[in-house]
């Protein structure tokens, strides 16, 4: 069994948009990013958040980023050789980006914009093709790209965005309808342009394969 030191942290994952290699770990010093958030809203201490990467099949454990107070990074995804995750740092009112290079090893600022460029960190994160990052469900009920570029419409009922491809947004949709022996669950793919329009809606799942493929599971 191989032994891994990640200072307490119990759970990882392997990186969105990658093959594989990668995993990442958060710590839940304060929930998720939003709950950080409404903690530093109500007046209290938040005392940052260790992310951790690790390599497989090696087992060796980076750290990014040092674990900061009023500074809360999120999820992680992976594209074109580099991992990147986003951090709100509450105490200086900034919404960076940072990519962490696979080769190098080293960490860079990537992009970095104000905290006031979000209504709040509900649901905040990054996704793939290309790095994008989204805020969606808040009070609101807006799916919003924060970044690179800046577009907000109405999420449709039930549904959850998940997968970027250029000028196409994927969306997860379920329905469900009746109740005992006629109850019946299914799910949907929702298709849409950057401002919203509905381009075509796919039986089931879209998943985007390590080697960049997309797999429709109809």
């Amino acid at each position: 069994m191989k032994e891994l030191e990640t200072r307490g942290i119990t759970f990882i994952e392997a990186v969105s948009g990658g093959d594989g290699s990668w995993y990442y770990g958060l710590s839940f010093d304060h929930g998720d990013l939003y709950e950080a958030e409404e903690i530093w809203k109500a007046g209290e201490e938040v005392k940052g958040r260790d992310l951790c990467l690790i390599r497989w099949p090696e087992g060796e454990v980076y750290w990014p980023l040092e674990k900061r107070a009023g500074a809360y990074p999120a999820e992680a995804v992976c594209d074109g050789g580099k991992i990147f995750f986003p951090e709100a740092d509450f105490a200086a009112g900034m919404l960076r980006i940072y990519a962490f290079d696979c080769e190098s090893r080293e960490t860079a600022v990537h992009a970095k914009l104000p905290l006031s460029a979000v209504r709040d960190c509900y649901n905040l994160q990054l996704h793939v093709r290309p790095i994008t990052l989204t805020r969606q469900g808040g009070a609101d009920g807006l799916f919003e790209i924060v970044w690179p570029e800046r577009a907000s419409f109405p999420l449709g009922e039930h549904e959850s965005f998940f997968l970027r491809d250029g000028g196409k947004l994927y969306f997860n949709r379920w329905h469900e309808e009746g109740e005992g022996a006629d109850y019946r669950y299914w799910e949907e793919t929702a298709v849409r342009g950057l401002d919203g329009e509905l381009l075509e809606t796919l039986p089931g799942d879209v998943r985007l394969m390590p080697d960049g493929e997309f797999w429709h599971l109809g």
